[in-house]
């Protein structure tokens, strides 16, 4: 099965990050606050939205910072992935 995005949509991939304390404790992503750094894996193809003309400027496999509450979840073949607007993208992160 595959997802293909409509409109100003993106598809992304919630990246696990690991973060090391002072301490040298390592926090795995379910000791922490909800991850905002997300693969692009799908862009939807942009066009008109809401009468705006949308141009879309993430592309796939961008390493992208999103806000914490944006988007649906959705889960296909186990793995999670959140449908956001481009306009939730809050950065591109390289």
């Amino acid at each position: 099965m595959k997802l293909t995005p409509l409109a100003d949509r993106v598809i992304l991939k919630m990246v696990e990050t690991e973060e090391t304390t002072k301490g040298g404790i390592i926090l795995t992503g379910s000791a922490k606050e909800k991850p905002t750094v997300a693969e692009v894996i799908s862009v939807g193809p942009g066009g008109t939205v809401d009468g705006k003309e949308v141009t879309m400027t993430v592309k796939v496999g961008d390493r992208v910072i999103t806000d914490k509450y944006a988007g649906t979840k959705v889960t296909l073949e186990d793995t999670e992935y959140v449908v956001v607007r481009q306009h939730d993208i809050l950065a591109i992160v390289e």
